[in-house]
């Protein structure tokens, strides 16, 4: 009976087989898309089905109203105190482009640099949600005050338990890199974090025009 060579070199060969095993494994490993981050876009992609859902009970709402936020006891007038959700629009984009900037960072093998990154993006993440709170604090309005108010609350409201979320995230990558376990070839965590994040300001942007400026 005939032995198939081709699947016993790594046998004959000993370690040098091996290695060639392992180096045509890393470098299979390298190609494509790792698990984190196909994970993280799969997440992603049912989050805009979710929050698509959000918007579109709320432009059906706002399309049966014939005068919108509808008229009412408590008078809804977003535009007058606009600056606080405007600064916090600012504070998120920031913190994106801050996150993306660690992204960059580890990507060159820089960890230090991505620390501070991450560090900046965890503090701005969490002033949004400190501001977000005092703004609802400003507002006048509640949950229960008509259609406006409740579509209102829920369309933010998931949005800043989605950046709580991210906060948390952010805070793990943060202490898993501060321990020292990220590299230049080893940082799928970050880049899979990295995209929530993103993602929950591309959605603060399309609520924070939706709600503030089209109101």
């Amino acid at each position: 009976m005939t032995a198939n060579t081709t699947a016993l070199a790594p046998v004959a060969d000993g370690g040098e087989g091996m290695r060639e095993v392992a180096a045509l494994a890393e470098e299979h490993s390298r190609g494509g898309i790792s698990n984190p981050v196909l994970g993280m876009i799969l997440f992603i992609a049912s989050e805009i089905m979710f929050f698509g859902g959000l918007f579109a009970a709320y432009f059906s709402v706002r399309s049966q109203s014939p005068v919108w936020p509808p008229p009412g006891s408590v008078h809804f007038d977003l535009r007058a105190d606009i600056m606080i959700p405007a600064t916090l629009t600012a504070v998120l984009i920031t913190s994106s482009v801050t996150c993306q900037l660690a992204i960059w960072a580890i990507r060159r093998g820089d960890r230090t640099a991505m620390l501070r990154a991450l560090a900046v993006t965890l503090a701005l993440g969490t002033l949004f949600l400190a501001g977000q709170l005092y703004d609802y604090s400003q507002l006048g309005f509640g949950v229960n005050d008509g259609p406006f108010g409740s579509t209102f609350y829920t369309l933010t409201g998931f949005h800043g338990a989605h950046v709580f979320a991210g906060v948390v995230m952010l805070a793990v990558i943060l202490y898993r890199g501060m321990a020292g376990q990220f590299s230049a070839k080893h940082h799928d965590a970050v880049e899979a974090t990295s995209l929530y994040w993103h993602f929950v300001d591309v959605v603060w942007i399309c609520l924070f025009t939706t709600l503030y400026l089209l109101v």
